[in-house]
């Protein structure tokens, strides 16, 4: 297989896992956050700023890329990895979430999706053979079955009718995927909040062999606590010996409760959306660069961040830059936010190693302000 999952140890406060997941771009320390490039970049970030900061795998999007610059012309390229210059591992998800939140756009069939062009209206038609088809084209080492995202809330019914089609689709997934050797497909189990589907669907999923497996339908509306027990009793009925992605989730405290319920790779455009919106995440907790009080503080945006920002600016300086409309404003948070995650996860990482991982969310969330 492509991708193979190397586990290393388990937490024994939380049963939390420290592993590798090894791709044919490089090795991926886990638990792990993956920036996301949505259309073959991290917004304001450039490849060389990425590996700064510490990212070991980006993530992009297979509908953004299909509507432009179309998959077939990243493939005459050297697929994402020669298109973008990123020699280290990507993931590309198959697109199934911006498709379905496409609302009046498209109308879901059992051969797959017809939606119209965010961009020109222009009609589309996805099945799963045909996302194969694209993702295969970008080359990325990691590629996600096409699913259906259910939203929340949703009835008993829908969920049911959902998830079996997904399930149905990912096996037409694995059966038209061409390049096994160098890309790994992920399955996503689906389910809604039902516990009865979720379990159904984890199992029937994993009995569809695959190199990994991930949790999508998630962090769509739901209350957090909803979401972690969710993971409570979707998680213990994946393999222990495959990679465990949660979809969508990038907040501290997301990133910490995935990870003690045995999650080893997350993804979200969070750090740097609320980034080119003036506000940064700190060890002290978020802070709104961009307000007025901000105006004539001249220390770091956070003091115990070793960032290209933190150790070179200050929040008096980047608030006039936000405020200014200057795009290097944008950039030093966008810096900043991916590097404090990563820095997160190395500390979750080490917390793990040394058997301390719910002590060290107890510290974490007393520090950032979250409610225990």
């Amino acid at each position: 297989m492509a991708v193979k999952y190397e586990f290393i140890k388990e937490c024994k406060q939380t049963g939390a896992r420290l592993g590798r997941v090894h791709t044919p771009h490089g090795i991926i320390d886990t638990p792990t956050f993956m920036p996301v490039g949505t259309q073959a970049t991290v917004k304001a970030m450039a490849p060389n700023e990425l590996k700064e900061i510490g990212a070991q795998i980006i993530l992009s999007n297979t509908y953004h890329l299909y509507i432009r610059p179309g998959h077939k012309l990243v493939e005459k390229a050297g697929g994402l990895h020669g298109f973008m210059n990123w020699d280290r591992p990507i993931l590309t998800d198959s697109g199934g979430f911006q498709v379905f939140s496409l609302n009046e756009l498209r109308k879901i069939k059992e051969e797959g999706v017809e939606f119209k062009s965010h961009l020109d209206g222009t009609k589309h038609f996805f099945t799963p053979e045909y996302v194969m088809e694209i993702e295969n084209s970008l080359g990325a080492d990691i590629m996600m079955a096409f699913d259906e995202c259910t939203p929340y809330p949703c009835d008993w019914d829908y969920a049911k009718n959902s998830m079996e089609r997904t399930l149905r689709w990912l096996q037409r997934c694995k059966d038209s995927h061409k390049n096994t050797e160098k890309q790994a497909l992920f399955g996503i189990v689906q389910g809604s909040t039902f516990k009865d589907l979720r379990i159904e669907s984890a199992k029937r999923t994993v009995d569809i062999e695959l190199p990994g497996y991930a949790v999508g339908g998630l962090s769509v509306g739901e209350p957090k606590d909803i979401m972690n027990e969710v993971l409570e009793y979707t998680v213990p009925e994946l393999p222990k010996h495959k990679p465990r992605y949660l979809m969508g989730v990038g907040s501290p405290d997301a990133l910490l409760d995935g990870a003690i319920r045995g999650i080893d790779m997350f993804d979200c455009v969070l750090p740097t959306r609320i980034a080119r919106n003036g506000t940064v995440m700190t060890s002290r907790g978020k802070l709104v660069v961009r307000n007025a009080e901000y105006a004539e503080d001249f220390i770091p945006m956070d003091e115990e961040c070793d960032c290209y920002a933190c150790k070179n600016f200050s929040r008096a300086y980047i608030r006039h830059l936000i405020k200014s409309g200057e795009i290097l404003g944008g950039r030093l948070t966008s810096i900043h936010n991916l590097r404090f995650l990563q820095n997160l996860m190395s500390d979750i990482r080490k917390a793990i190693a040394e058997d301390r991982l719910r002590d060290f969310r107890n510290e974490f969330f007393i520090k950032y302000g979250y409610n225990m």
